[in-house]
């Protein structure tokens, strides 16, 4: 292993803005996390969130780190990339996630991380070169791709559960699917914390390959590392975000335990079936598809279309504001930065 490129003070400062960041990501898309099972009473808030943490936390043994490879070495050149632009990232992606969460606005943690990293690797560059698009046009297609399986799915899951419990009152059905939901909402936490998590574990790898602490070889990436990264946004999570919680509930369409637990469960899958493939998607994207997706199979006119279009706006203007949010990072750091070499 080389020697350190940055001091360790710049090294060790930047580690926590990047853990600071995956407490955010928690604390801000943790309501998708939770949305469901608290809006139909499933649970209390309290002990929604501690149920969603420890299932974010959990996806430590469950998921290999095929989503950190891609952030880490897929989405920019490693060459073009330097703590200056770490700084900027990082700083670019909470920025906008603040902004959001203020208005109550169920943006993705997870664009506005891949928009920073883009956004000051290019003003570092000076132009698009480090863009390895292979890797950031898979992601950019998967701002469409991924609320449209969580729709598919979250929709084809509510119309099997009516026909499965046609023959059943609205109450037996609800009561079996108030324990389905619980099941439902473990398995989209495990996604959650498998795919988000591995975001931030990519970006401080990147950080380290840049310093000269690591390699590209995933076996030279420090335990500590990953599970800073899976606490850092179990607490975040167990922190919560009620703000989304209600858009995401509520503001949508009605949530019911059986169209809940659909929600959960096509988000769910959305997630791993994402996670296994290597892919970052956004946990808001796919939850909100599946949840427009349950709401379209029971009626069209049950989803405020309104609502959904505002949030398709904040999907598109994610990676382009982080990106100009993370530039502006990026000079701020090349001037509070230089004198911690």
């Amino acid at each position: 292993m080389e020697a350190l490129t940055i001091s360790v003070w710049t090294l060790a400062l930047l580690i926590f803005v990047a853990l600071a960041f995956d407490f955010m990501n928690g604390f801000h898309d943790g309501a998708n996390s939770i949305s469901t099972i608290v809006a139909t009473g499933a649970l209390t808030p309290r002990q929604a969130v501690a149920f969603a943490a420890f299932f974010n936390f959990a996806a430590l043994w469950v998921f290999h780190l095929s989503v950190a490879a891609t952030i880490g070495k897929g989405t920019v050149d490693p060459q073009f990339v330097d703590h200056y632009v770490i700084f900027g990232a990082l700083c670019g992606a909470l920025a906008w996630n603040i902004i959001t969460w203020y208005y109550g606005i169920p943006s993705s943690s997870s664009h506005a991380l891949i928009g920073g990293l883009v956004g000051a690797t290019m003003v570092n560059a000076g132009g698009m070169e480090p863009i390895i698009w292979s890797g950031f046009g898979k992601i950019l297609l998967f701002i469409l791709i991924s609320p449209l399986v969580g729709f598919v799915l979250g929709g084809l899951l509510m119309v099997m559960a009516a026909w499965a419990f046609r023959g059943t009152s609205q109450k037996q059905a609800g009561r079996w699917f108030n324990k389905a939901q619980l099941v439902a909402a473990a398995a989209y936490s495990l996604g959650h914390g498998g795919n988000d998590a591995q975001k931030t574990i990519g970006i401080i790898w990147l950080l380290l390959i840049s310093a000269g602490a690591a390699t590209a070889d995933v076996n030279t990436l420090p335990n500590w590392v990953v599970y800073s990264c899976y606490a850092a946004i179990a607490w975040g999570t167990y922190l919560g975000g009620w703000r989304i919680v209600k858009t995401m509930g509520s503001k949508i369409t009605k949530l019911t335990p059986v169209s809940g637990s659909c929600a959960s469960m096509g988000g769910a899958l959305s997630l791993a079936l994402a996670t296994l493939a290597g892919v970052p998607v956004s946990t808001t994207h796919t939850i909100t598809g599946a949840i427009v997706g349950v709401g379209t199979a029971q009626d069209v006119k049950a989803v405020r279309w309104a609502v959904t279009m505002n949030l398709l706006v904040a999907w598109v203007l994610t990676i382009p504001a982080a990106g100009l949010i993370a530039a502006l990072f990026w000079m701020i750091g090349r001037n509070i930065l230089s004198g911690t070499q």
